[in-house]
């Protein structure tokens, strides 16, 4: 009985063998490497491949642009002909209240403030401004800078978005200038040869409150069509850092027939996905 313990015991080794063997090899602990960063791939690819989720908003509580009902559709279809984010919508003072509280704020990955108007009633400003710090988006459309503003002190908001608006006057044709060819919001126009971007009829806004070395310009003027005596250089379109946070505006969007143009939507597409941290761009502050 001891010899046949024995003989099981000796074929049970023979049968190890090849596996001891072939554990010795370096193969085994360089595919398990392989295979773990093949895992870890696979999950960036997974969080990249998920959309951001962002919040836009188009309550007003001053003038109403008729182009918001256009800019609301074009920017669901960014989001979903990308991929790169879904939208939510905030209408009315009824949702600002139910989908902008501190807590209802943690969801989203970025806020859109598309034509917004006048003094907001948002449930908590300082939970939202607090919420884009932390490392999250805000993008700015037009009459965004038309937004918490007018006040004794300059508004946080205002602040954060990096300048307010003072005053326009006619529609007129416009060229903006490109002040960061590579950027995620200009660099459409890099690939189409062009170094402007010429629009045929836009309102175009006149700044206060704004400081050149504290953002990072995308598209300016040299000459206004609402200030031709004086030469210089007007801002149209900026990204900024907010703490942790990403800041672009655009103040072009006025018109219905802005928002509908392709060279508009890659220009805002662009800002939104950099924002979003989706693509990278410079936002060193005094490039121009």
């Amino acid at each position: 009985m001891a010899s046949h313990a024995k003989e099981s015991l000796m074929s049970l080794r023979r049968k190890s063998w090849p596996l001891v063997e072939l554990m010795k090899n370096k193969f085994i602990p360089n595919s398990i490497a392989c295979l773990f960063g093949l895992f870890c791939a696979f999950l960036v690819s997974v969080q990249a491949a998920t959309p951001k989720k962002v919040l836009v908003v188009t309550v007003t509580k001053g003038f109403r642009h008729s182009s918001i009902p256009t800019a609301e559709k074009i920017l669901g279809e960014l989001g979903q002909k990308s991929g790169a984010f879904t939208v939510e919508y905030v209408r009315n003072d009824q949702e600002m209240a139910e989908k902008m509280t501190s807590t209802a704020l943690k969801q989203y990955d970025g806020f859109i403030f598309a034509n917004t108007t006048g003094i907001l009633p948002l449930p908590d400003k300082e939970a939202f401004l607090s919420e884009i710090k932390s490392g999250k988006a805000f993008i700015g459309m037009h009459s965004a800078s038309d937004t918490f503003r007018g006040q004794d002190a300059i508004d946080p908001y205002i602040e954060m978005l990096g300048g307010e608006f003072r005053t326009h006057g006619d529609q007129a044709g416009v060229e903006c200038l490109v002040a960061d060819v590579n950027h995620p919001a200009t660099k459409h126009l890099k690939r189409d040869k062009l170094q402007s971007y010429c629009i045929e009829q836009e309102e175009m806004y006149l700044f206060k409150n704004f400081d050149a070395s504290k953002v990072h310009q995308l598209f300016y003027l040299d000459k206004h069509p609402n200030n031709k005596q004086e030469a210089g250089r007007f801002p149209v379109a900026w990204c900024k850092n907010y703490a942790q946070g990403r800041v672009f505006y655009t103040s072009l969007g006025h018109r219905e027939d802005v928002w509908e143009n392709k060279r508009y939507q890659a220009h805002i597409l662009g800002g939104i996905k950099w924002a979003l941290g989706l693509e990278e761009g410079d936002a060193s502050p005094g490039n121009i």
